[in-house]
């Protein structure tokens, strides 16, 4: 059965480039207040450049409040190219409205219509050059150990109808090592092309998608586990000061 088409949005959402660059800047002076360290592993990344032409489709575990955060500073940091777009709690961006001007859109996923909603604006970012959209399959927090939270069906339904689209799993952990702050940990996985996807299912590509994200998730924890940051870029150092 072929995926249905739903009507897109006419534009993306709003992203004001000088109010994300500010917004990184005053969130990376949070960051070493709150944590020891913030690094991101790579190794596994591709090293091939992705054309502009085709869109990202970042999907990440949702361990906690500073996971928007992380997928904002990782966007500027290594894909400085491309355009951050993100969904978020409808509610939350009511109350902070400085989130729409930042490439986030509110959602509503527990009624239908913000299912549909999500589908038409993501389907515009979709078609937008030099696009990424970073997004939590898993719709709530969860414990990073916590892999059994069923997925929302927006991921596999943008692999499928956008064969073009590059998707790629983070992993997020937020560990105590050795000292009283937490690190911040994030490790990007294997690229995926979507049009590899297209001869599976609808259930078929999400539970492989998510096979991958969990993969990638178990070797963060493995790293933080041995204790082994070798691979790891530091992002954001601690302040020195107490």
């Amino acid at each position: 059965m072929s995926t249905p088409i739903i009507e897109s949005t006419n534009s993306p959402p709003v992203s004001i480039t000088w109010l994300v660059r500010g917004f990184c800047w005053y969130t990376r002076r949070m960051i070493r207040k709150q944590f020891y360290a913030f690094a991101m592993d790579d190794s596994d990344a591709s090293e091939q450049q992705i054309a502009l032409a085709k869109p990202i489709i970042f999907f990440c575990n949702h361990p906690g409040w500073w996971d928007p955060i992380v997928t904002m500073q990782v966007c500027q940091r290594f894909y400085p190219d491309r355009v951050f777009y993100a969904p978020i709690d409808q509610i939350a961006i009511e109350k902070y409205s400085v989130f729409s001007k930042l490439g986030f859109f509110g959602v509503a996923l527990d009624q239908r219509e913000g299912v549909v909603a999500f589908l038409k604006q993501t389907q515009s970012i979709m078609k937008a050059s030099g696009s990424s959209l970073w997004i939590t399959p898993e719709g709530r927090f969860s414990d990073t150990r916590d892999v059994s939270a069923n997925w929302m069906p927006g991921l596999a339904h943008l692999a499928k109808q956008y064969p073009g689209a590059i998707c790629i799993p983070m992993a997020i952990e937020y560990p105590f090592i050795d000292e009283a702050k937490p690190l911040m940990l994030c490790k990007i996985g294997k690229s995926i092309e979507a049009s590899s996807l297209l001869s599976m299912s609808k259930n078929d590509c999400s539970s492989y998608l998510k096979s991958q994200l969990c993969q990638t998730q178990k070797s963060l924890a493995n790293s933080v586990m041995t204790r082994s940051f070798e691979s790891f870029k530091v992002i954001v150092q601690a302040s020195q000061t107490p």
